[in-house]
């Protein structure tokens, strides 16, 4: 058998590696995981640069670098002062149903919050009503909101995270039980880091860690 021609055992070559190629760019889409984060109240009315007066710099940079280090696509924006939570909500809630009517899996998108951030991701949770999305609350739940915010209903694979000395974020088992719609997953994590409200400020593994592992579907 006469061996195949330079120019047509190149072209096949070429051929072949575009489709391993292209083969491996589908399946990395189709493993991609995406990450909205929801700051706090303090970076909404303050320049990055203000430090708290107890709780020093909100490192916001840092905590989307370090999901992104972790190869998560992350939408994130500097929220203007005076932000209403539930109209807010509305405007994430359309961005999330636009990546799944593209084909992103709801089980890829996670929504994280934290503060005021927080409450904004309860809001989305409640008005996307999909089971399937992942949603991490970070030191947004005080036992009043029951009362006070009647209207948010948990909705999909929901981990809280709060800290033990933090008086603006305490276990949300009691929102869990009211809510009405469907919850797949739920789990809490306190922690004890003595940094009150101040832990969520910092670009810290205490909180960061378990909200990767809850974003890749690691829901144990």
């Amino acid at each position: 058998m006469k061996p195949l021609p330079k120019f047509l055992l190149t072209f096949l070559l070429t051929f072949l590696s575009s489709i391993t190629s292209f083969s491996q760019t589908e399946t990395s889409k189709k493993d991609q995981r995406y990450i909205f984060f929801l700051h706090n109240k303090f970076v909404e009315e303050n320049d990055l640069t203000t430090a708290h007066p107890e709780y020093g710099k909100a490192e916001y940079n840092e905590i989307l670098a370090s999901f992104r280090k972790d190869n998560f696509i992350v939408f994130s924006e500097k929220r203007k002062k005076n932000t209403n939570a539930a109209d807010y909500a509305e405007k994430i809630v359309k961005q999330i149903k636009a990546l799944i009517k593209k084909g992103i899996s709801p089980s890829k998108i996670t929504v994280i919050g934290t503060s005021k951030g927080g409450y904004i991701a309860q809001y989305v949770s409640t008005y996307l009503a999909n089971p399937n999305v992942n949603f991490v609350f970070i030191g947004c739940f005080k036992d009043s909101d029951i009362e006070q915010i009647p209207d948010i209903n948990f909705c999909g694979n929901i981990l809280t995270i709060y800290e033990k000395s933090d008086i603006y974020g305490v276990s949300a088992i009691k929102r869990k039980e009211t809510s009405k719609l469907k919850i797949n997953h739920f789990k809490e994590i306190e922690l004890n880091t003595n940094l009150k409200h101040g832990f969520l400020y910092k670009a810290s593994d205490n909180w960061i860690a378990p909200s990767k592992k809850w974003a890749t579907g690691d829901y144990n």
